[in-house]
C-alpha cells in the first residue's frame, strides 16, 4: 500500500495573527509590490519563474486553516498561476471559509505584480519572494543572465520559515508600567468609493533630489516624508480637531536590529505624530519634532520592550485556552482602539536591489496597500523613489497638498493613478 505524505503545518507568528480576526472587505489586509521592466511581460516565461519561486518558497503553497485555538498554515497541493491584471488593486484574497493561496500573480504590459494577505508575509519577506521571482523570470528569458542568483543569504528554505518573534523574544517585560492617558489621533474623513475600491495616486521622482532636499533640513529621508505627510494632513484640519495630533503608525523592520532571515511576518510599530497649534505652523517645526519622535522610540531597547509585551500576552495561559471565535473578537475590538491611536500610516520599504546585471532591465519598483484610510507606501530602486498614497475616499485634498509639497521643492514627479 503506498503510503499517505504526512501533511505539514505551521504555527502563525505573533504579528501575523491579527489579519485573519480583522480583514473584511473594507479592508482585507492586502498589499503589493510591483516591478516595471523595460519589455513587455510574456505570461508563459513569468509563469514558468513562478513555478520555480514556489519551489524554493514552500509556505506560499500553504493555506490559511482554523483551528480550536488559533489560525494555522496548512501545506496544500494547489498550483499558483500567473493572470493578467483585471481585479482592483489589492483585492481581497482571503475570505473566511475558502481555502486558496495567500498570494497572487499578475502582469499588466511591462510590469509584474506580487498581492499578499499579510498574514502569510510582510513587506521584506515578499520583496525577496518577488525578486526571487523577476530573477528566474529574467534568466527563463534571456541567456544573458544565465547563472546569476540572488546574493541573499537568507534565501534558504529553512530560515525563510523561521518564526523569528519566538527566537528572540521570550514574552517578558522587565517593568510593568502603568499605562497612562491613551490619544486619540485626528481621524480623517472622506466620501467612501463604490464596492469597497480604494484610489491609488503613485508619485515617481528622483531619490537624489528628494534625499538632498531632505538634508537642508539635517534629517533623514524617511523623517521627510513622514513629516510632510503630516503637515499635508494638518494642513486639511478644520480649527476644532486640532485639540487631537496628527499620528502616523509606522512600521519598522525587525530585521535591522536582530539577525533574522525569515520571509515571514517580522516587524513592530511605532507611533510618530505632530499636534498643530495654528493652521500657519511651520513644515521645519513638524520635521524637527518627527525626528526627535523617530530617535526616542526607534531603538532596539524599545523595539524590544514593544515585541515582548505582546508576545507576553499571547504566551498568557488564560489566551491560550479561550476558544477562537472569542478570540477573534477580542482581537477585532484591540484593532478599532488602536486605529483610533493613528491617524494614517507610513511603510517604507526602503532601498531595493537587484543583481547589478539586471540593472539596465529594470525601470523600477513600487509599493502600495488596501487602505480603510489614506495611507503613504515608499520605496526605491537606483535613483526612482516611488511614492503610493492609498485612500478608500474620493477626496484627494491630502495627496494633492503632499506632491504639492515636494513640486514647489523643486522636485520633478510623474503622477499616475487608478482611477
Amino acid at each position: 500500500m503506498k503510503q499517505q505524505k504526512e501533511i505539514e503545518w505551521t504555527s502563525l507568528e505573533i504579528a501575523s495573527k491579527l489579519y485573519p480576526a480583522t480583514w473584511s472587505l473594507k479592508d482585507p489586509k492586502v498589499f503589493r509590490i510591483s516591478c516595471e521592466l523595460d519589455q513587455e511581460i510574456s505570461r508563459g516565461l513569468l509563469q514558468q519563474a513562478l513555478d520555480q519561486t514556489v519551489e524554493d518558497f514552500p509556505l506560499y503553497r500553504c493555506v490559511l486553516k482554523r483551528g480550536l485555538f488559533w489560525y494555522y498554515l496548512e501545506e496544500s497541493n494547489i498550483q499558483p498561476t500567473v493572470y493578467p491584471e483585471s481585479k482592483a488593486v489589492c483585492a481581497p484574497i482571503y475570505q473566511g471559509k475558502k481555502s486558496d493561496l495567500l498570494f497572487r500573480v499578475s502582469y499588466y504590459r511591462k510590469r509584474i505584480q506580487l498581492e499578499v494577505f499579510h498574514a502569510l508575509a510582510d513587506g521584506t519577506g515578499a520583496l525577496l519572494f518577488l525578486q526571487t521571482l523577476i530573477c528566474h523570470y529574467l534568466t527563463i528569458k534571456s541567456a544573458d543572465f544565465t547563472g546569476i542568483v540572488l546574493d541573499h543569504e537568507h534565501s534558504s528554505l529553512s530560515s525563510g520559515k523561521e518564526n523569528s518573534f519566538d527566537k528572540y523574544f521570550i514574552g517578558r517585560i522587565r517593568e510593568i508600567k502603568k499605562p497612562g492617558k491613551v490619544k486619540k489621533a485626528y481621524q480623517i474623513r472622506g466620501t467612501r468609493l463604490a464596492e469597497h475600491r480604494i484610489q491609488l495616486i503613485e508619485g515617481a521622482m528622483s531619490t537624489g533630489e528628494v534625499l538632498r532636499e531632505a538634508h537642508k533640513y539635517h534629517t533623514t529621508l524617511t523623517v521627510f516624508l513622514a513629516s510632510l505627510f503630516i503637515y499635508a494632513i494638518g494642513s486639511e484640519m478644520k480649527a476644532r480637531k486640532r485639540i487631537h495630533p496628527v499620528i502616523l503608525a509606522i512600521p519598522v523592520n525587525l530585521r535591522q536590529y536582530f539577525q533574522s532571515v525569515t520571509a515571514r511576518n517580522f516587524f513592530s510599530y511605532i507611533n510618530i505624530g505632530y499636534r498643530f497649534e495654528k493652521h500657519t505652523d511651520p513644515l521645519e517645526a513638524v520635521i524637527r519634532d518627527v525626528e526627535r519622535l523617530f530617535k526616542e522610540q526607534l531603538t532596539a531597547e524599545n523595539l524590544n520592550d514593544v515585541s515582548n509585551k505582546y508576545l507576553a500576552i499571547e504566551q498568557n495561559m488564560l489566551s491560550r485556552i479561550v476558544l477562537l471565535p472569542i478570540k477573534d473578537l477580542v482581537l477585532r475590538l484591540a484593532s478599532r482602539l488602536a486605529k483610533r491611536q493613528s491617524t494614517s500610516s507610513l511603510s517604507n520599504l526602503g532601498i531595493i536591489t537587484m543583481p547589478q546585471e539586471f540593472n539596465e532591465t529594470i525601470r523600477s519598483f513600487s509599493f502600495c496597500a488596501n487602505a480603510n484610510r489614506p495611507q503613504m507606501n515608499v520605496c526605491s530602486f537606483q535613483d526612482v523613489l516611488t511614492v503610493s498614497i492609498t485612500s478608500p475616499y474620493r477626496e484627494t485634498d491630502i495627496q494633492k497638498n503632499f506632491f504639492r509639497l515636494l513640486s514647489q521643492a523643486g522636485i520633478s514627479i510623474e503622477l499616475s493613478a487608478n482611477l
